[in-house]
């Protein structure tokens, strides 16, 4: 890479790292820029994943207040999106490119519909009962192959599960998310990393970037009332969808 492309996968890492952090769907900026810069759908897809991991981390930790009481939920859907991960990442690895491509855009869509639709639910901060597990762990494992294959806004569409799974504060939930999330990619990176070529100065640079922002988008995210998160989330995942369908 010249310094300028190196300088825009930076900047790309950058704001994917804020965005994830705040909604999801941060590989929308990343993804296309890598492939700008030259790499194949399927080494910048692999690279994106490995570097966007440590902005997982990051934003996790931005959101550690939010995850107080959380740590038996973030297990049980850490474990689903984990063996999703694994198997997401197969098929990246084996199934030829855009299988997917028709089906993408009308999960993001539904998302947002559950998104709009939900009521306020009865916020409750109690343990799981045995359904809601089975249930967190299906919808991670689900959310966790779509991110391991794709992953363009899943963070959207794991948000709006976890919403419709779970009665609690949406800013709680965005901080699980970014755990769940962050475990699928990373679980999927180390796969990646062991079966797959990995562009290290391109995931180098998406790293770099995406840690810086997803302390700033923490930051700033955490401020934001659940209503005006909840129809940020609408409004980013339909662009995305819109996006993903016109492509």
């Amino acid at each position: 890479m010249t310094p300028l492309e190196a300088l825009a996968v930076l900047a790309a890492g950058f704001t994917a790292g804020g965005i994830n952090a705040i909604v999801g769907s941060g590989s929308l900026v990343t993804f296309p820029v890598l492939l700008a810069v030259g790499f194949s759908s399927v080494t910048a897809n692999v690279s994106n994943s490995v570097g966007l991991v440590f902005g997982n981390v990051s934003a996790a930790w931005g959101y550690r207040e939010e995850l107080d009481g959380q740590r038996e939920r973030a297990i049980v859907g850490g474990a689903g999106t984990a063996v999703g991960a694994i198997v997401g990442g197969v098929l990246l690895l084996t199934l030829p490119e855009g299988v997917f491509e028709t089906v993408v855009p009308l999960l993001i869509l539904l998302a947002c519909v559950l998104m709009v639709l939900r009521p306020k639910p009865r916020l409750s901060h109690g343990a799981l009962s045995h359904h809601r597990k089975i249930a967190l762990i299906a919808t991670g494992f689900g959310v966790g192959v779509y991110g391991g294959y794709f992953g363009a806004a899943q963070g959207v569409i794991l948000l709006a599960a976890l919403r419709f799974l779970i009665p609690d504060h949406l800013q709680r939930l965005n901080g699980l998310k970014n755990v769940m999330v962050g475990i699928a990619n990373g679980v999927a990176a180390i796969l990646f990393v062991i079966v797959a070529h990995v562009a290290w100065d391109a995931a180098a640079l998406v790293a770099v970037g995406s840690i810086s922002g997803a302390q700033i988008g923490a930051r700033y995210g955490r401020r934001v009332p659940d209503e005006g998160l909840r129809w940020t989330v609408v409004t980013v995942g339909v662009i995305v969808a819109v996006v993903l369908f016109v492509k």
